[in-house]
């Protein structure tokens, strides 16, 4: 499978964006869906992941109760919304897959993932 981040921007802090991540080659039903985050010169963070039946979900606490992680399998499509955003959330975002069985699995360390896509850049501005 190959992935496409898109959706980033720059955006005054409490705005908004939400980013998808559609994927190609295959579908992701079988796929466990993450996204993650990185900063020059910090190694990349985990910030939201969702199982392959998108019922089970968990978030990095520094977004909890900002965003939602959801996912489009008919459409072969994971999202991101981003809410109340600040300052500290401007990164580069990278969705990324790893296949699972079970339909009840969620990833949040980066060595899980196998696949990932080219990343795109949020900038929240004070």
């Amino acid at each position: 499978v190959q992935l496409q981040a898109s959706g980033g921007g720059l955006v005054q802090a409490g705005g908004s964006l939400r980013l998808s991540c559609a994927a190609s080659g295959r579908t992701l039903r079988n796929y466990v869906m993450g996204w993650f985050r990185q900063v020059p010169g910090k190694e990349r963070e985990f910030v939201a992941t969702i199982s392959r039946n998108g019922v089970y979900k968990d978030y990095a606490d520094s977004v909890k109760g900002r965003f939602i992680i959801s996912r489009n399998n008919a459409e072969n499509t994971a999202y991101l919304q981003m809410g109340s955003l600040k300052p500290e959330d401007t990164a580069v975002y990278y969705c990324a897959s790893a296949w699972r069985t079970h339909s009840n699995v969620v990833l949040t360390t980066n060595g899980a993932y196998d696949t990932w896509g080219q990343g795109t850049l949020v900038t929240v501005s004070s």
